[in-house]
């Protein structure tokens, strides 16, 4: 940023040209500057609010997964003891051959049709 000189004897002169050419090229830069903090206030703020709203949903997220999580227990549980044993351990139900019992039926004439 500030320019590092080699000797002593080599810098210029101060002089009132120099002095004013640098004071307007602060001047200038300093206004183009002011004329943009605003910006940065702006986007401090939408940065803040954007932070909060993320924090706020992340809770409510986290609310809701562990409203289901709870939810999902007690279903587990109702189910289990209704059904006497954990959902995953039980066996599949085996299915049920209709010709050997259509040829049972046919063979004593107890057969019955059902609409």
């Amino acid at each position: 940023m500030w320019k590092k000189e080699d000797g002593i004897g080599t810098q210029p002169m101060p002089t009132w040209a120099t002095y004013a050419d640098a004071m307007n090229k602060f001047s200038r830069s300093a206004t183009a500057f002011m004329e943009h903090v605003h910006l940065l206030t702006e986007a401090r703020t939408a940065y803040q609010e954007a932070m909060a709203v993320g924090t706020a949903l992340r809770n409510r997220l986290d609310a809701g997964e562990q409203t289901l999580r709870s939810l999902m227990t007690q279903l587990e549980q109702v189910v289990n003891d209704h059904l006497g044993e954990p959902v995953l351990d039980r066996k599949k139900p085996e299915l049920v051959r209709v010709e050997s019992t259509r040829a049972n039926n046919e063979s004593t004439g107890s057969g019955r049709m059902f609409p």
